[in-house]
């Protein structure tokens, strides 16, 4: 009969869990309150103290630490390791259930105590969670509450494989890891990071094809962005981060919104009522960058809207969700990735970039502070149809590239520049790229603009309300060419840098 020793402090699922394996032939160990809470659910266990001979000492510090339980979770399929456990009376241990006390909880709670701290500092869990993923090979480690259903699968197959027993002690590993580091960033005062990541794919090349490259994530087994590929060739480095990009922006938008993303730049965002009316408008601002990019919606996408996207050749859509009209139409196309994400929210609310030699760390920019902090710097006040462009172009070069100049008409860019050493340049791109559509269009800018040459290009484009943050020493240099020109001008009092 096989053998699960139970020890855990997070509690939830293991009633379920315990109860299927002992309807599946499994003998019961639990320590602690894991034991009274199975005992009161009905179910046959032992206690550990009644297994090993010894009582919990210590107020319960000590319950698992103990050679009968170490030994039968150590023991390998050797003839002699099973030769001392029979001479002890021992048997094995085939699979440990262990969580951790809550250290990072405890330590976050405000006015904390050293001595609570230390309280909550786990001993015969992390011995427990070692001892299993070192003699992987022989025993199944179950360290997250998440994987129970998994382990189930596994077991009813009747073939826990290797390579899933050693995922699990990869995550137990990695656990302990960044528990420890959590501890010794605690108790000696300084802000050490600490993260754990799971490899998820070893990808072909990085952003060329003589680079090495590999997709990690936050959750093991997790899909690429945490979403989930539905059909086409195996996503690229490159795919990656232009679908993050993408997705980011659609997603930033309430109202059924479509962002194209090539080469890490928006070539094209807008939203509309219907979802094929706002990919027809973010096409539209800039078809010839479009033809190879991704396109992300924060809507379902439709039959009607994949059919226009058909229309031209995109590497990957991204979107919670696709019509079963709008699979048989994308189907056609072999290649073309889809990604499927349910989850709209951005996670982490961080953001990592390696420099040389360190690590950069950052909150995620998810917009202004408040709207209500606006004023308008011109004698001249936007109109309501102006109002409405501003704020949606505003959001909108918040997702490119600086110096970020993007005009708008309606809820929809018409010509994107960014990316350049200099701001008028990319005034300058973006009225290249607006063509005739600049005329009675709004323009935004991700920062303040340090000459007037910047306002005379866009009205020379057309332009005929910009939004930006304001705070240079020359504003008022800005705010009189604006008014010269009819401009009607509005300072946020917040940058959107994107480098």
């Amino acid at each position: 009969m096989p053998k699960a020793i139970l020890s855990v402090y997070d509690k939830s699922g293991v009633e379920a869990f315990a109860r299927t394996l002992a309807a599946s032939g499994w003998e019961l160990l639990a320590s602690g309150g894991t034991a009274r809470l199975l005992k009161q659910a009905g179910l046959a266990v032992q206690e550990v103290s009644d297994y090993t001979g010894s009582p919990e000492i210590l107020g319960g510090r000590v319950k698992t630490l103990h050679p009968a339980i170490h030994g039968g979770i150590l023991a390998r399929d050797l003839p002699e390791d099973q030769a001392q456990l029979d001479a002890l009376g021992w048997g094995n241990i085939d699979l440990v259930v262990v969580n951790l006390y809550p250290f990072q909880a405890t330590i976050a709670r405000p006015g904390v105590t050293l001595a609570e701290a230390i309280e909550n500092i786990d001993i015969g869990g992390v011995a427990l969670i070692r001892a299993a993923a070192k003699n992987h090979e022989r025993v199944m480690l179950v360290c997250d509450p998440k994987d129970y259903p998994a382990v189930l699968e596994e077991l009813k197959s009747g073939n826990a494989g290797e390579q899933f027993r050693r995922q699990l002690a990869v995550k137990g590993f990695c656990l302990t890891a960044a528990y420890d580091q959590a501890i010794a960033a605690y108790l000696s005062g300084e802000p050490v990071e600490s993260l754990t990541l799971y490899p998820l794919q070893t990808l072909r090349y990085g952003e060329n094809p003589h680079q090495h490259a590999a997709v990690y994530g936050f959750e093991a087994g997790q899909g690429p962005l945490g979403g989930e590929v539905l059909q086409g060739k195996e996503l690229s480095y490159n795919n990656l981060l232009d679908l993050d990009a993408a997705w980011r922006a659609a997603v930033s938008y309430t109202r059924p919104s479509v962002c194209i993303v090539k080469h890490l730049s928006p070539c094209g965002i807008a939203s509309a009522e219907h979802l094929v009316d706002a990919y027809l408008a973010a096409l539209e601002s800039d078809p010839v960058s479009a033809f190879g990019g991704v396109v992300a919606c924060n809507r379902e996408v439709d039959e009607e809207t994949a059919e226009q996207i058909s229309q031209i050749f995109v590497e990957c859509v991204i979107a919670p969700s696709f019509s079963g009209g709008a699979r048989e139409i994308f189907e056609k196309k072999k290649n073309l990735r889809l990604l499927k994400m349910p989850d709209l929210r951005i996670e982490p609310d961080y953001e990592l970039r390696s420099i040389t030699r360190g690590i950069l760390k950052q909150s995620v920019d998810f917009g202004d502070p408040a709207e209500t902090e606006w004023k308008v710097a011109t004698k001249r006040e936007p109109g309501q149809e102006e109002w409405q462009s501003l704020r949606f172009a505003w959001k909108a070069c918040q997702h490119v590239k600086s110096n970020a100049i993007v005009f708008c008409q309606g809820e929809a860019t018409v010509g994107i520049g960014g990316g350049q050493p200099n701001r008028v340049d990319c005034v300058r791109i973006a009225a290249q790229r607006a063509g005739d559509k600049a005329r009675g269009a709004v323009m935004a800018s991700d920062a303040f603009f340090p000459f007037a040459d910047s306002i005379e290009e866009a009205s020379r484009a057309g332009i005929t309300a910009i939004i930006q943050p304001g705070g240079s020493i020359r504003d008022l240099e800005s705010i009189e060419a604006a008014d010269r020109l009819g401009i009607a001008m509005v300072f946020t009092g917040v940058r959107h840098f994107r480098h």
